[in-house]
């Protein structure tokens, strides 16, 4: 166990929050406004619609951890509430306050839905495979989409189309996730997809989902919906998505988590330029 001081638990709550998550998430709101309104929205709106779903998607990771404990003493024995850095007990509480800060900020049903999702996959759903694994990815994918709502727009083409591609990219990221998992979960009881036929070919379905993926993001060029020049982060995305997607078959686990996480970074990187581009072009 780790000595609990200040320094450590401070640390603790930090790393619950896993920070990089919640940030893309937020991102992808407000490129689903930018998307929606083909401008900056008003300042309102951007804070508000970053900071709700920032805080929703930080709850789920803590309730994530806090329903994991047992298995992340196996699979990831750093983490928070495995280390004993933080309690159950602190951590529900802190599950409690960015719950209540992200509806409150919300202001509105949509919001309460993508909690509501986030909260049924950590209590129900993350054990029983692919059907918690198209939750998760439906709450990331929304994220665009609750953009758009947020700026007075419910349906416009390309936010519709870059939500499918940030949930396609997410259900390869959970399911690759669960294959290097796949140890604790087997103690768990989980029907993922690499308990059910193995953590290799579950590395390769991922890798199927990332290449549908990048079929998908190159509909908006092919059909003229966005200027050739957006065409740059997102052709950096897709290369960058396909090298540590096949970087992650055949290595080590530890490598594969890394790999992991820097295929999550280095699209969500590319996300930010592409939103940067957004606001420079017209």
């Amino acid at each position: 166990m780790v000595k609990k001081n200040p320094t450590n638990k401070l640390s603790g709550f930090i790393a619950l929050l896993r920070f990089e998550l919640p940030l893309f998430a937020g991102v992808c709101v407000i490129l689903g406004e930018i998307l929606a309104l083909g401008k900056l929205p008003e300042a309102k709106e951007l804070i508000l619609g970053f900071l709700s779903v920032f805080f929703i998607s930080a709850a789920a990771l803590v309730l994530n951890d806090y329903f994991d404990i047992e298995t992340d003493k196996i699979n990831a024995p750093h983490r928070a509430l495995a280390s004993g850095r933080v309690s159950k007990r602190e951590a529900l509480v802190f599950f409690g306050i960015l719950s209540f800060a992200g509806i409150v900020v919300t202001g509105f049903l949509l919001g309460l839905l993508v909690w509501i999702v986030g909260v049924l996959y950590n209590w129900r759903f993350k054990l029983r495979g692919l059907s918690g694994n198209l939750l998760v990815s439906f709450s990331v994918g929304m994220t665009f989409i609750f953009g758009s709502f947020v700026v007075g727009i419910v349906f416009e083409p390309t936010v519709l189309l870059f939500a499918i591609i940030a949930a396609l990219f997410d259900l390869g990221e959970e399911i690759t996730g669960d294959a290097l998992d796949i140890e604790g979960d087997l103690k768990k009881g989980s029907r993922s997809l690499a308990v059910k036929f193995g953590p290799e070919k579950a590395l390769r379905i991922g890798l199927g989902i990332f290449i549908f993926m990048i079929f998908i993001s190159i509909i908006p060029f092919v059909l003229g919906w966005l200027n050739p020049l957006y065409g740059i982060p997102i052709f950096l995305m897709d290369v960058g998505v396909l090298f540590f997607s096949i970087k992650l078959i055949g290595k080590p686990t530890e490598k594969r988590r890394k790999y992991l996480r820097y295929n999550y970074m280095f699209a969500g990187s590319m996300l930010i330029v592409f939103l940067i581009l957004r606001l420079v072009l017209k």
